[in-house]
């Protein structure tokens, strides 16, 4: 009875915290909490608000300029050095963008076997170093590939970076 007690306490609050106010909830949880922390201060640290995207010239402009956002915009889930020899897993993603460099849509091209999880990694990746930059007078179709090479830590370097030798 207890137990169903606790349960049902548990469930009744996670509706009224998204509901309500999930921000505030989460910071008093960060800060007293010690395993709620780790994982809460692992997506905020993340969160990089980066400066304007320079204006591109080319379709590859567009990628490397792509790739070094979602380095800096993602600062704890990244790493710039040789990747290992053998990868956790490698997603490859569409980015479909608007005139404007915003994120119109985002595909995978490429499902992990292994670490599946990192298919979503890459998506919240993306999704933060937006915008990429105005392509409106580039040929269309407005998409670019990225490749993510992950280790397992679950960082990622951009394929794009890793054959520009960074």
């Amino acid at each position: 009875m207890a137990l169903a007690l606790s349960l049902a306490a548990c469930t009744t609050p996670s509706p009224e915290k998204s509901a309500g106010s999930p921000a505030p909830a989460e910071r008093p949880g960060q800060a007293t909490g010690p395993a709620d922390p780790a994982s809460k201060d692992a997506k905020a640290p993340r969160w990089v608000k980066l400066p304007p995207p320079r204006v591109s010239r080319n379709w590859a402009e567009v990628r490397h300029q792509a790739a070094e956002r979602l380095v800096a915009a993602n600062p704890d889930g990244s790493y710039m050095g040789k990747p290992p020899f053998m990868l956790l897993a490698i997603p490859v993603m569409t980015v479909e963008l608007n005139a404007d460099g915003s994120v119109r849509h985002i595909s995978v091209m490429r499902h992990p076997s292994q670490a599946k999880d990192t298919v979503q990694l890459a998506i919240q990746a993306i999704q933060r170093a937006a915008p990429y930059g105005d392509v409106s007078k580039l040929p269309k179709p407005w998409k670019f590939n990225e490749t993510f090479l992950f280790k397992e830590d679950r960082k990622f370097k951009p394929m794009t970076l890793d054959r520009a030798g960074s």
